[in-house]
């Protein structure tokens, strides 16, 4: 299983961004998706997160700017940012809790960070 994340930039606040989360290989079932971030001399943190009854759960300080949402055509989870704040600079990550075939348990994977700075 592999993630494979794109779209982080370089945007003036008030901007905005689209994170997209290709993930790909052999699997029986995705429990969940995310996003998260970390940033600059900070612990990481959720984002936004999907499960695999839809339900979805945001960061506070991100409700009502960003959306988190599943192209089952594309295979992918993207993150689509508006008004973006320059609190909102941070390295995202994408996550997927993965059943394998013939596992009976799930696994974490994570794709590379993508970079995303916002100035003021």
């Amino acid at each position: 299983v592999q993630l494979q994340a794109s779209g982080g930039g370089s945007v003036q606040a008030g901007g905005s961004l689209r994170l997209t989360c290709t993930i790909s290989g052999t699997y029986r079932q995705i429990n969940s998706v995310g996003w998260y971030r970390r940033p600059p001399r900070k612990q990481r943190e959720l984002v936004a997160s999907i499960s695999g009854d839809s339900s979805m759960n945001y960061l506070e300080s991100v409700k009502g700017r960003f959306t988190a949402f599943i192209d089952a055509d594309e295979n992918s989870l993207n993150l689509q940012m508006n008004n973006l704040k320059p609190e909102d600079s941070a390295v995202y990550y994408c996550n997927a809790e993965v059943e394998l075939l013939g596992s009976p348990t799930s696994q974490n994977y994570w794709g590379q960070g993508t970079q995303v700075t916002v100035s003021s």
